[in-house]
């Protein structure tokens, strides 16, 4: 047992952590594109019209799981920054920055696609609704992250501020979650909850679950594509990023 725990701490170090990255992005690729083909190809072949909502409700195809990974993303952030916080990890603050663009980006698709539905819905493409509000505010937070990381040189007193930035944020996320429980909202309320039985066809279900997965698969890769970027850059004067830069000419 204690063998096996030595062993997953080595992978906090960017020098045996890089090699593992770069033999996982194939398959989390792969996992993706099926996920993606196999989601999308049931929300826009089998599953059926919406009797309220006509064939505009498949926007949830793309717009729910896109808002699940935008709040998913950042408490992963969060738990990275407090890891490295509290440990001060090399490898937290570069995850924490890996995923902040990839969070940022699915707050914007959540934003985007959430308008194109409520065009249709409300008659308006934004109201200042409490879940829309609240989404918008977590998408400042990822682009205040970025930003604030890329104000400061030393990336060790940038993974710090950031890191306390995305402790503060996270409580924008249960905001999110539970606004059109705590507030009168024009935002309709989870179709899918672990409480109850979802209310809606299960092609639509399975549909939305498999586009779900795919983003997830996504954003693993994509965010283990750029902390061995990140890594490259932070770590150029050691002797392993050296080593490999060689290999590479």
């Amino acid at each position: 047992m204690t063998n096996r725990v030595i062993n997953w701490f080595r992978y906090a170090s960017p020098q045996t952590f890089y090699p593992l990255a770069g033999k996982l992005i194939p398959c989390f690729w792969t996992l993706a594109g099926i996920f993606a083909v196999v989601g999308l190809g049931i929300g826009f072949l089998l599953a059926p019209t919406d009797a309220q909502q006509g064939e505009g409700y498949r926007i949830i195809f793309l717009h729910v799981p896109a808002s699940w990974m935008s709040m998913f993303i950042y408490l992963v952030m969060a738990f990275w920054a407090a890891i490295g916080l509290a440990f001060h990890t090399r490898l937290s603050g570069m995850m924490a920055s890996a995923l902040a663009p990839t969070g940022a980006l699915f707050a914007f698709l959540s934003l985007w696609t959430g308008a194109l539905w409520g065009k249709p819905m409300w008659g308006t493409w934004w109201v200042w609704d409490a879940r829309l509000t609240s989404e918008l505010i977590l998408l400042f937070l990822y682009i205040g992250f970025i930003a604030l990381q890329a104000a400061i040189d030393d990336p060790r007193r940038a993974d710090r501020a950031g890191a306390i930035l995305a402790l503060v944020g996270v409580v924008n996320v249960p905001i999110i979650y539970f606004s059109v429980k705590w507030w009168n909202t024009l935002h309709q309320g989870a179709s899918v909850s672990l409480g109850k039985a979802p209310s809606m066809a299960a092609q639509m279900l399975w549909g939305m679950l498999f586009c779900a997965l795919a983003c997830w698969m996504y954003s693993i890769a994509i965010a283990l594509m750029r902390v061995r970027n990140i890594m490259l850059e932070r770590e150029r004067h050691t002797e392993w990023v050296r080593a490999l830069l060689a290999q590479a000419e």
